[in-house]
């Protein structure tokens, strides 16, 4: 560490009892929030997409002066999980006027990038109910605590855990079959 700051090239360091900005958010958080999003809509452009639609209302309703609120991250969380559910709304009632949509064919690296078993549990997830998926993605991918994930979809912690139960049962059936 030279110089004793921890903060980013660009950023300052947070003073004792001074909550993290919205930019030192968008440079801690973006990258994770985007994987999140990209498991729940399954692609990159409209993952990122959700990712900024989350971190512009998270602005728009405190600005960048987020000292005062109490779980800044766990905002975040919720609003990719609710705009990924939005995502999901508009392209399915665009598909009942349209044709399916076929994802163009994915690069060569990241094919080379992942493992055959590794696609088969992206494709198994991605046929599981939203909720199921969504429980999944967060718990195992973004390991989250029960709490966590109840927080960001808004469900007791019960639900929670029967649904994570639900979820591996049928993805474990998915990939047997």
């Amino acid at each position: 560490m030279i110089g004793g700051s921890t903060a980013p090239r660009g950023h300052r360091a947070l003073q004792p009892g001074e909550g993290p900005s919205l930019a030192d958010l968008y440079y801690a958080h973006r990258l994770s929030l985007v994987r999140l999003a990209i498991l729940l809509v399954d692609d990159q452009a409209s993952a990122e997409d959700v990712v900024q639609d989350s971190f512009t209302g998270l602005w728009r309703r405190y600005g960048d002066d987020l000292t005062g609120m109490e779980n800044p991250v766990g905002y975040l969380r919720t609003a990719v999980v609710n705009n990924a559910r939005s995502v999901l709304r508009r392209r399915k009632t665009a598909r009942g006027y349209t044709p399916p949509h076929v994802p163009d064919a994915a690069s060569a690296e990241s094919v080379a990038l992942l493992s055959e078993e590794h696609r088969e549990v992206l494709e198994a997830i991605q046929k599981l109910p939203p909720r199921q998926r969504e429980v999944l993605v967060l718990r195992y991918w973004s390991d989250l605590s029960e709490a966590d994930i109840a927080e960001a979809l808004g469900i007791s912690r019960g639900t929670v855990k029967s649904t994570a139960s639900r979820g591996l049962e049928a993805l474990g059936k998915l990939l047997k079959g």
